[in-house]
């Protein structure tokens, strides 16, 4: 889930909304002046897509990472259900 809101409400309340990132998972969206945003995520999910950007696409690192970001909901799970077994994962090696 994401939450939007502006940055007086962020500064007022700036403990409930790193709870709710780094307890509850959620993105919050933080509408500054001149039309920014910020977003704050937990540390986590953005090791997650760290390691995801910077995996190749074929790597054990990639599928590990989007499987986690799946989990997370920041990815949507758009792939056809494969079987777990040892095929599958001799692929990655």
């Amino acid at each position: 889930m994401t939450i939007a809101l502006t940055q007086s409400d962020f500064r007022e309340h700036i403990k409930d909304y790193l709870d709710r990132v780094t307890d509850d998972n959620e993105t919050v969206y933080i509408a500054r002046t001149n039309g920014r945003t910020a977003t704050v995520i937990s540390q986590e999910k953005l090791n997650w897509l760290e390691k995801a950007v910077s995996a190749r696409e074929d790597s054990l690192d990639y599928a590990i990472a989007r499987d986690q970001l799946i989990q997370q909901g920041v990815i949507a799970d758009d792939s056809q259900a494969v079987e777990s077994d040892d095929t599958y994962w001799n692929q990655f090696k």
